[in-house]
Order: structure tokens, then C-alpha cells, then sequence
């Protein structure tokens, strides 16, 4: 999965890629040079006492140390663009994807996990490339080039390579294969802690008014303790890397200093040689750890690429069809026989639901909890797909209306109204982004959302993430005035009215009325008062219709319908 992403993802930075390469080469064999320099100053400079071949070399020294630091800086320069331009190609293809997802999909992830994937994964990935860049070629070229160059300088010392090399790669690579699984589950520990936090901030006035807080708290510090201790268990694997790495370093120059000097007194290696030759042992040991630092955070990335294709790979329940076609000029909703099961469901939640709603006219659509209306309207403007018979506008099936037309027709007030952070404006330009200052006081006015001219600043007052800093029915009627801006064909009113006092509700049905003439308006409510004067009422009842007709007929025809009558009128007089 790693492979395929950073393949897909990397495609468009081959040119910094090459130039990486480029980069890094130059740099690493002037670092390569350099112990070699160093060691005829030395031997042929110091041991000599000739001061201009010291100067002279010494020149030649600074020249290419000063290629060696541009090459480093460009090289470290082109691969952080190049990682953080990864980073967002990737970011913009999961939202993308997410973007397209039905209700069914977002529930299949759920809500923080989508987050820890758009946000930690990719930054586990990024952490590669930038690191990769910097390691993947450096590493090589510096343990070849160095090994090379050590022989070159005296092949007597070469068995110590043969012991120190092999020693350090092994005692790493068992610390990184014991911190494999911690990383694993590492991420799923940060999806739990993000839930939790999600849940608890979204959910903070249930909290206060249940004193649930102490529960919180603890439910929060299990999560969050569950996620330190396995942080901690990679840490202080992590943390072992170093001194192993210092153990094994300083163990071999002790090595080639004793076996060293031995040969120096022999004769069989001049001192400026033999300190090259330690710097090249050096400089072959910290690449194949810089190699095996780079394994520890492949399995990191590895396990947050996988979480970033399935997301990827995961297509949308609700597909797009190859050829729209145009919907009708005559706007009419139609269900013919539709049902609706959940995936894995027993029991269909809407089973063979049929009637048909006109232009002009208002369908009602009441029942029990959990009886499947907000279900319904889900289907009509196919954020779910039917599981079986159809939903058809002006005639046209919506699988084969494109979803941009679909959604265009359609103005909802969904059942839970959610603002975005911004204004009051920029929350209505949601339904018309050209809208008009009086396009917007107009539907301010239609959804009796008059609190808006006593804010400060009127229609640019802020507007709070969720719409937190208004009420329950200043969010219903800023959400309905949204829809109202939009002027769409289809209006689907999701329990819309339920936070409204009677009057506000009376006085708001009312202004509709001229508003809504000429289109489609399908309505669910829990108040009967509220859809006396619908056109057609339908009354679902563990997922079916029972009953269908105006307020009167149902009166008579529908014992459930009738039902409800009673018991809102007995609560009412009491």
C-alpha cells in the first residue's frame, strides 16, 4: 500500500525527485573526499612541515566543504517541498473522496477516524519522504563510497567493517521489529482519544446538565492513558537506538585506534591514513544507521498508508451514472415502491413506500420515532440509494440525474440545522453564493429570523462553529432561510418547525405559502397542528404507510394518525 501511494502521489515531483538524486550525490561524495583531504594534509602537510601543500589542500578542503553545505541545503530544501507537496495532493484526494460519500460511507469510518487519516497519517507519510530524501540516497552512496575508500586507505583494518557493520544493522533492526506493532497500534489508539474528545466537546451541554463529568473525565483518561502507555512503549524502544548506535560507534573507534596502532608501529599505515580510515568506518556505521532509522518509520507509514487507501479505495454507494440525464420540466417527487435496508440490517428501515408529491402542493409526512421519515427524505435527495424500487423526479429515475443537477433542485432544512463558522451571510450564501444583501433580508423575513436585526452587525454577526452561539430556533430559521435563498423546486423539511413556538411556526407556514406556490414541498413533523393544511399527509409506521389522505380523512381512515391527534390534544389541555 505505501509503495502504490508514494507511486501515485510522487508521479508529478519526478523532476524534484531527480534533482534530489542529483543533490545528494554531489553532497555525499565531497563528504566522501573530504577524510581523504584530511589525511594527506597529515601525512604529506603536518608530518612534512610543508606549510604551502597544508594551505593549498586546505583551500581545496574549503571549496568543496562549501559544495557539500549547498548541495545538503539544496537537496534538504527541494525534498521539503516536495514531501509537503505530497502531503497535500494526498489531503486534497482523501477530502475529495470523503466529499463523496454517502451517509452510508462517513458512518463506515466515522467522523474522528476520517480526521486522524487526513491529518496524522499523512503527516506519518510525509515524515518518510522528507526522511527518505535526505537517507534513502545518502545512505547507500555513503556505506558503498565509504567502504571503498577504507580499503583504499588500508585493507589490513577491513575485518573490523565485517564485525561493526552487521553488529549495528542487527541490534537496530531487532529494536525496530519490536516497535512495529506499538506503531500499529499507536494509531488506533489516537482514533479512540480523537472520538472520545469529539464526542465530549460536541456533546459538552448533555454533559453539564446530566453532571456526567467525573464519567467523562474518566472515560477520557482511559483513552488517553491507553494511547500514552503504548507511546510509551515505542518510546522507550526509540530510546535505545542511541546509545546502541553510541555502543557500537565508539566500540569499533576503540577498535581501530588499538589494531591501528599496531600497524602504525609496523609501519604498515601512516597516522593521517589510519584517521581516514576511522572517519570512513564512521562515516559507513551513521549510514547504515541513518538506513535503519529510515526502516523504523517505514512500518509507521506503512500502517497509516493503509488507513489513507482504504479510504481512498472506498468508493461511494451512491454513484454518479455515466450519462445524466436532464430532469423534466415538470417538477414532481415520486417514491414507486422504494425500500431501504441498512448494510447488514435484518429488518428494511422504509419498506414499499409509494406515493407521489406535485408541484404546487405540500406532502406531510408523519409517524412514531425510528418509523423511517428522515430516511425517506434522505432517499428523495439521494444521500442513501434505495435498496430496491425507485425515486423519481419529473419522471426521471435520481440514479440517472447527475448529482450536482439533483442536489441543485433541492433546498433541505435538515433535522439537526448545522452552521459554519463565519457569518451570518456567508452561512445563507451556502443556498446562493451571488445572493443579494436583500435576497437575504428577504428570506430573513420569510423564516421570521427578525433577531437578526438586533445583532451587532446584522448580517455579518458571527456565527460560531455548529451555530453554538444562537439558539435551537435561531438555528431552525437561519437554516430554513438558507433554503429559502437557494429558491428551489424541492422543498424537504426535516422536522424543521419542532424548536419554534406555535405562533412563530403559524406565522412562518404562512409566509411560505407564496414562496413555495410552484413547488414541491414535503414536510416532516411531529406536530399535527403544524400539517393540518397539507395537501396530502402520510403516516409511516415502523418503516411502512399506514395511512395517506388530508388532515380530515385521516381522521377517520387512520387509527394511528388519529392516534397522535388525541395525544397531542390531551397535552395540550393539560
Amino acid at each position: 500500500m505505501l509503495l502504490r501511494l508514494l507511486r501515485t502521489y510522487l508521479r508529478p515531483y519526478r523532476t524534484n525527485l531527480i534533482a534530489i538524486v542529483v543533490l545528494q550525490l554531489i553532497s555525499s561524495l565531497a563528504t566522501l573526499y573530504l577524510p581523504s583531504l584530511n589525511a594527506q594534509i597529515i601525512d604529506d602537510g603536518v608530518a612534512k612541515g610543508d606549510s604551502g601543500y597544508i594551505i593549498s589542500t586546505g583551500s581545496w578542503m574549503l571549496l568543496i566543504t562549501a559544495a557539500q553545505v549547498t548541495a545538503a541545503i539544496a537537496q534538504a530544501y527541494v525534498g521539503a517541498r516536495t514531501a509537503m507537496g505530497l502531503g497535500r495532493d494526498i489531503r486534497r484526494a482523501i477530502f475529495g473522496r470523503v466529499m463523496s460519500f454517502s451517509a452510508r460511507e462517513v458512518g463506515q469510518f466515522g467522523a474522528p477516524s476520517l480526521i486522524t487519516r487526513n491529518t496524522n497519517d499523512v503527516q506519518q507519510v510525509q515524515l518518510l519522504v522528507v526522511m527518505g530524501t535526505t537517507i534513502f540516497v545518502a545512505a547507500p552512496i555513503t556505506a558503498v563510497g565509504g567502504l571503498v575508500m577504507a580499503l583504499r586507505e588500508d585493507a589490513g583494518l577491513s575485518w573490523l567493517l565485517l564485525i561493526s557493520v552487521p553488529a549495528l544493522a542487527i541490534a537496530v533492526g531487532l529494536i525496530v521489529w519490536r516497535m512495529v506493532p506499538q506503531f500499529r497500534l499507536m494509531q488506533t489508539r489516537i482514533d479512540a482519544v480523537n472520538r472520545v474528545l469529539r464526542e465530549q466537546i460536541t456533546g459538552i451541554r448533555v454533559v453539564r446538565a446530566f453532571i456526567r463529568e467525573p464519567e467523562e473525565q474518566q472515560r477520557f483518561d482511559a483513552a488517553n492513558e491507553a494511547l500514552t502507555q503504548t507511546a510509551v512503549r515505542a518510546g522507550r524502544l526509540q530510546a535505545l537506538i542511541f546509545p546502541t548506535v553510541m555502543l557500537v560507534l565508539n566500540a569499533s573507534s576503540v577498535a581501530v585506534l588499538w589494531f591501528g596502532g599496531f600497524r602504525v608501529d609496523d609501519g604498515d599505515i601512516q597516522i593521517g591514513a589510519l584517521t581516514a580510515f576511522l572517519a570512513y568506518l564512521m562515516q559507513i556505521l551513521m549510514a547504515v544507521m541513518m538506513a535503519t532509522f529510515l526502516f523504523m518509520l517505514v512500518p509507521r507509514s506503512a500502517v497509516s498508508a493503509e488507513r489513507i487507501t482504504e479510504v481512498l479505495d472506498t468508493r461511494s454507494s451512491v454513484v454518479p451514472p455515466e450519462e445524466p440525464i436532464p430532469a423534466g420540466a415538470d417538477v414532481g417527487v415520486e417514491l414507486d415502491h422504494a425500500t431501504f435496508t441498512f448494510p447488514g440490517a435484518d429488518e428494511p428501515v422504509l419498506r414499499d413506500i409509494t406515493f407521489t408529491a406535485r408541484a404546487g402542493t405540500t406532502t406531510a409526512i408523519i409517524g412514531s420515532t425510528g418509523s423511517g421519515k428522515t430516511t425517506l427524505l434522505n432517499l428523495i435527495a439521494r444521500l442513501v440509494d434505495v435498496t430496491d424500487g425507485a425515486v423519481r423526479i419529473d419522471g426521471t429515475n435520481v440514479r440517472d440525474l447527475s448529482p450536482e443537477q439533483l442536489w441543485s433542485m433541492i433546498g433541505l432544512v435538515p433535522q439537526r440545522p448545522y452552521l459554519f463558522t463565519g457569518t451570518i451571510a456567508s452561512n445563507l450564501r451556502y443556498g446562493d453564493p451571488q445572493a443579494t444583501d436583500e435576497q437575504l433580508w428577504h428570506a430573513l423575513d420569510i423564516a421570521q429570523a427578525d433577531f437578526v436585526r438586533d445583532l451587532d452587525g446584522g448580517l455579518d454577526a458571527p456565527i460560531a462553529q455548529g451555530g453554538t452561539n444562537v439558539s435551537g430556533g435561531q438555528r431552525q430559521r437561519l437554516a430554513i432561510a438558507r433554503a429559502l435563498v437557494r429558491r428551489p423546486q424541492i422543498y424537504l423539511f426535516d422536522d424543521a418547525f419542532s424548536a419554534l413556538d406555535l405562533g412563530t411556526d403559524a406565522r412562518l407556514r404562512a409566509a411560505l405559502k407564496p414562496v413555495t406556490a410552484d413547488a414541491v414541498m414535503i414536510v416532516v413533523a411531529q406536530r399535527i397542528s403544524t400539517i393540518t393544511e397539507a395537501d396530502q399527509i402520510i403516516v409511516l409506521e415502523d418503516g411502512r404507510i399506514v395511512g395517506i389522505g388530508t388532515h380530515e380523512q385521516l381522521l377517520v381512515t387512520c387509527a394511528e394518525y388519529t392516534e397522535i391527534a388525541q395525544s397531542q390534544a390531551t397535552a395540550a389541555v393539560s
